[in-house]
Order: C-alpha cells, then structure tokens, then sequence
C-alpha cells in the first residue's frame, strides 16, 4: 500500500529553489535513506512533507488524502512526525515532561512514555533530568521518543547523527532498531552514507534540489552513491556537466552551484 505519494513538489526560500520537482512514492513499512551533500535540499523536502515548509509547487498525499494545503499540527494529528535537525527540545523541562507533550497531540497507539522509556533504555534513569542538561545523544532519543508519542504512522528523522559523538551515534543507532523491527515507516536524513546504506531498504540521493539517483540499498553500490552526491557522473570521462541547475563543482568535499547556492 503506497503510503506516502510526492509529486512534483518544488519548494523555496524567496527566490532560492531548494527543493525542484522532486516525486517519490513510499509503501507502508518502508524505510527509505536520503542522501545529499548540504544545500541539496533535503531538510525543506522533509519539512515540506511535514507541513513546515509552504510548497510553491506540486502535491503531497498521505494515506490516499491529498494534504498539501494541511498545517502541520493537522498532518501530525494524521501520523506524520518530524525530528528536526538540532532537536529543539524544551531544555526546562524533564525527559518525561518534553515526552508527555508530545503525547498529548498523540493518535492513539502503541507508544507511551513507558514504551519509549523500553525501546530507549538509556532514558529510563533519566526520565526526572532537565533536557538542558543531557548529552547530544541523550538529546536525541529524546527527540526522536517525543516524535513516537504522537504514534505516527510516517517519521521524519533529519540528521538523526549530526554534532553527535562517534558513541552516541551508536547509542541511537541501537535504539532505532526497536523501530525498525516493529514496520515503522522511516525517512531517514543522513550524512554517513555506510549508516543510511544498511538502515535502508531504499536510498535516494539529492543534488542541487532534485532527485539524481534512486534504488533499493542493496543494488547500489558506495561509489554510485557517491558520485550522485557530489555530481561527479558527469565527471568521469573529465567533462563537466552543465544543465539548467548550474555547474557542479567539488571544493572541498562540498557541492557548490554556480547558478543557486542552495
């Protein structure tokens, strides 16, 4: 059952396109990986489909229902959650209390403060510490548990490793296990390309706001993903390609456009 449709989607931020026609389609269970060097358009692509972000263009459809004029408290309340980049938790209040927030928007479901605390160990003996005072790592399971409470049927998990130490990628990567075992829908936004290739049963790879590469995790190989995420396809023969998103040039393992640094 497809549960997620994208189409055509384009989204800006005034008169930078970050996001050009992009369409994807996701089944229900799915876990899809994606990809993209910074500026690729992937976190407005994300907060689009969470209703964060206005589109200038195109559809989004959930569970069959166009909701692309939906708010995002709206699309919360149909099962669409968003971990956010910097996970923005209310640094006053305690572990259990920035989770009993989110649960009050919740739809109903299998996920509770209890059920988060279990899939997320390393928070049960935290559950009385403010958020202000917890690791990065700490932080996080906290952000992605807050997203659990609403009981999604679709999570949107963007940079679920940034500004994280090596052990505490690891220590979230562990909890997302529980998710991934129980059929949970995921898009995941990444940066270590190794982590996003074995989450996922699907990657798909952003470049200059457009989609340049997509397949199952398993027929891709590293150096495909790679040449997608920095442009080099059209590098390998020694020729640049030039198109209607602009130049793609390497410096310094980063993406620039010469025509829309976004």
């Amino acid at each position: 059952m497809t549960l997620l449709s994208v189409d055509g989607l384009e989204a800006r931020h005034g008169l930078l396109q970050a996001v050009r026609e992009v369409s994807l389609a996701m089944e229900d269970g799915e876990k899809l990986a994606l990809i993209g060097a910074n500026g690729a358009g992937k976190t407005t692509l994300l907060r689009s489909i969470a209703g964060a972000h206005p589109p200038s263009a195109g559809t989004v459809r959930f569970a069959g229902a166009d909701i692309t004029a939906l708010p995002a408290h709206r699309r919360v309340a149909r099962g669409i959650a968003l971990v956010p980049e910097g996970r923005r938790l209310f640094p006053d209040l305690t572990v259990e209390e920035n989770l009993l927030v989110a649960g009050r928007h919740s739809r109903g479901g299998s996920w509770s403060v209890d059920t988060v605390l279990d899939a997320f160990a390393l928070l049960r003996p935290l559950r009385a510490k403010r958020a202000a005072a917890l690791s990065g790592g700490e932080q996080q399971a906290v952000a992605i548990g807050r997203a659990l409470m609403t009981n999604p049927r679709l999570l949107l998990l963007d940079e679920v490793s940034l500004g994280l130490a090596p052990v505490a990628v690891d220590l979230v990567y562990e909890s997302l296990g529980v998710l991934l075992s129980s059929g949970a829908t995921i898009i995941l936004v990444e940066q270590d390309l190794g982590r996003a290739m074995r989450f996922a049963d699907r990657v798909v790879c952003m470049l200059e706001g457009r989609i340049v590469l997509e397949g199952a995790a398993a027929a891709l190989t590293r150096d495909q993903v790679t040449e997608a995420y920095f442009g080099l396809v059209g590098l390998r023969n020694g020729s640049t390609k030039n198109n209607d998103v602009g130049e793609s040039n390497v410096q310094n393992g980063n993406v620039t456009n010469s025509k829309d640094p976004r």
